[in-house]
């Protein structure tokens, strides 16, 4: 199975950083159902040409967050996400963007008003 990660080098963003928002990302918007098997450690770094360290620490995180589970011998799923939990973890995200954007706002000076009409026009731009 190939997931659909991508790395973006020139991020300042540290690599299992990158790997692992996109991957919880698949979790959490359920493009990766429970039960699915995901690739090897070793097969993973691979395919995303990383160190296998790299990738044990993204599953490692995400199983103690719940969102994965290794079986010794067999490999490493998706676990059984709850709606609920589901729900809490997408608004967490996009909380968590929304708060960075407010900062980078008051940053530049950009006023309430101002940051209305911009968010406006991206939310029109991407058709949410």
């Amino acid at each position: 199975m190939r997931l659909p990660i991508q790395i973006n080098e020139q991020s300042a963003e540290p690599l299992y950083f990158q790997i692992e928002v996109q991957l919880r990302a698949l979790i959490i918007s359920g493009t990766l159902v429970a039960g699915t098997l995901l690739p090897s450690i070793r097969e993973l770094a691979s395919q995303l040409k990383c160190s296998v360290i790299t990738i044990k620490r993204v599953y490692s995180d995400l199983e103690t967050e719940g969102l994965l589970r290794t079986k010794q011998g067999t490999g490493t799923y998706v676990s059984l996400v709850e709606e609920q939990s589901r729900v809490d973890q997408k608004q967490s995200v996009v909380i968590e963007a929304i708060d960075q954007l407010i900062e980078a706002a008051r940053r530049v000076q950009c006023s309430k008003d101002e940051l209305e009409q911009l968010l406006m026009e991206r939310i029109q731009k991407y058709e949410l």
